[in-house]
C-alpha cells in the first residue's frame, strides 16, 4: 500500500496555543499531509506550557476536512478508559470518521505518572491496565452490553448506540523487544519506536515477522525527520523502509522548534521518494 505522511507534534511550548495547532492542521491539510497527530502528556520538561490534546484535536477537526487526527500515543494506564472512549468517539463523529487512537503504556520522563501518584511499574501492572482499558473502550464503541470486573477497571455497560465510524487503534511498540506485539496484533497498527526514534528496514522486517499479521490491512508507523525543509537536514532514505513494510511516516517535531520553522517544514509538504 502507498506510504502516507503525517505530522507528529507535541502540544507544548509554541504549540501549546490551541490556535497555533488549528493553524498547523489547516496548513498541513493544504500542503498534502495525510494526518496530524499529537503527543498526550500533562507535563513537559521544565516550565513549558502544555495543552490538552483532545480539546485541541476537536478544534483541528472543525478546521479540516481530510486529514486523519488523533493522539500518538495516549498512555492508557493514566487514563480512565471510559473517558478515552468518549473523547475518541466525539472526535470521530466531529471529524466524520477521521479519528485514530494511538495507545501505549506511557513513560515517566516528565513525571506524568510519579508527580500525580500514578502507577509506574511495567511488569504486569501497566500492561494489564492497558489491556483492560482497551477491552472497555472497544465495548463502549460497539454499543453492546458488556460486563468487566478486572484487577484495575470495572464496567457494567448497557446496550447503547455504536459509534458510527470505525476508529482504528495503533499500539506503540518499543524495539528491539516489542513486548507489546500481542496487544498490537489485536488492533489496527503498530507505532514502532527505536532509539532516538530511529528504526532500520531490517528492524521493520523483524517486527513484522513477530507480529505476523497477514490476514488484513495493518499499519506500520515510523517517525523521524525526513523533510528537506529542516535547517541542516540529514534526510533518511524512506524507500527501503517502505519496501520493508512501513505504511505511515510521521514527521517528528519538538517544542524546541520555533513556530516559524515548524510551519516552514509543514508548508513544504510531505517528503517524497
Amino acid at each position: 500500500m502507498p506510504t502516507k505522511f503525517a505530522v507528529y507534534l507535541p502540544p507544548f511550548g509554541p504549540l501549546a496555543d490551541p490556535n497555533a495547532l488549528v493553524e498547523v492542521a489547516r496548513r498541513a491539510e493544504a500542503a498534502g499531509w495525510d494526518g496530524v497527530f499529537l503527543w498526550d502528556h500533562v507535563l513537559a520538561d521544565g516550565p513549558v506550557e502544555v495543552t490538552d490534546p483532545w480539546v485541541a484535536l476537536g478544534a483541528m477537526a472543525a478546521a479540516t476536512s481530510r486529514v486523519l487526527l488523533g493522539t500518538m500515543v495516549s498512555p492508557l494506564p493514566r487514563h480512565r478508559p471510559a473517558v478515552v472512549a468518549r473523547q475518541a468517539g466525539t472526535l470521530s463523529r466531529l471529524s466524520g470518521g477521521r479519528c485514530v487512537l494511538g495507545v501505549g503504556l506511557g513513560a515517566d520522563e516528565y513525571g506524568d505518572f510519579t508527580r500525580f501518584g500514578e502507577p509506574t511499574g511495567l511488569a504486569g501492572g501497566r500492561a494489564a491496565m492497558a489491556d483492560e482499558a482497551l477491552s472497555i473502550i472497544q465495548a463502549l464503541w460497539s454499543g453492546q452490553p458488556y460486563v468487566h470486573a478486572g484487577t484495575h477497571f470495572c464496567a457494567d455497560l448497557p446496550q447503547t448506540h455504536p459509534e458510527p465510524h470505525r476508529i482504528p487503534i495503533w499500539v506503540a511498540g518499543t524495539l528491539p523487544g516489542l513486548g507489546s506485539a500481542a496487544r498490537a496484533v489485536r488492533h489496527d497498527g503498530v507505532f514502532l519506536l527505536g532509539e532516538n526514534l530511529t528504526v532500520t528496514p531490517e528492524e521493520v522486517r523483524r517486527a513484522l515477522a513477530v507480529l505476523a499479521v497477514n490476514d488484513r490491512p495493518f499499519d506500520v508507523v515510523l517517525a523521524g525527520n525526513a523533510s528537506p525543509a529542516w535547517e541542516n537536514p540529514t534526510v533518511p532514505d524512506l524507500r527501503p523502509l517502505a519496501d520493508a513494510g512501513m505504511t505511515w511516516w510521521a514527521e517528528s517535531f519538538v517544542h524546541y522548534d520555533p513556530l516559524d520553522l515548524t510551519l516552514t517544514v509543514i508548508d513544504a509538504g510531505p517528503p517524497r521518494f
